[in-house]
């Protein structure tokens, strides 16, 4: 099978890299860019542990084929911090004890912050439904909803000071 060239953002880093089209963008990520945040779970878009940002939108990367990223530009758990300071969905789950095993920690990071993004101030049942694309075995959820809260109060007190 002929590989296909592809350029990408990842993180905010330009990356040109010959693929298979039937390479998945988790594979990709991990094994040529090593970037191992996103973890492999269900493979079966189901549980969330490989979700990233694309354009804007949350993707569970599992199901989603590298040659779809040509042009896009993808953030992964590894990108959220800005020169070693923690971004608020990350400051958030550290705070509030958002994780336990921290399996599912990368996919549920990427998700609250596109949710954030989403709806910068959620109500709890909001949250919930926001994030319910991503599953965790451990924490029973409380723990993350108290971190998303977190986040999003802290996101509305930074840009209430830049304003």
């Amino acid at each position: 099978m002929s590989k296909k060239l592809i350029s990408v953002n990842v993180n905010g880093r330009p990356y040109e890299k010959a693929v298979e089209p039937r390479t998945l963008l988790i594979h990709f990520l991990r094994e040529e860019l090593n970037l191992t945040g996103p973890h492999i779970g269900c493979e079966t878009s189901h549980c969330g542990a490989c979700t990233v940002d694309i354009d804007g939108r949350s993707v569970k990367s599992c199901t989603h084929l590298a040659v779809q990223c040509d042009g896009s530009d993808v953030l992964t758990v590894e990108g959220l911090a800005n020169k070693g300071v923690l971004h608020a969905v990350q400051e958030g789950f550290y705070k509030e004890h958002g994780l336990q095993c921290g399996f599912c920690t990368p996919g549920m990071l990427m998700r609250a912050y596109r949710f954030l993004q989403e709806n910068p101030s959620p109500s709890e049942s909001e949250i919930r439904m926001g994030m319910s694309g991503n599953l965790c075995r451990c924490t029973g959820y409380q723990n993350i909803v108290k971190a998303v809260q977190y986040a999003a109060k802290k996101l509305q007190e930074t840009q209430t000071a830049t304003a």
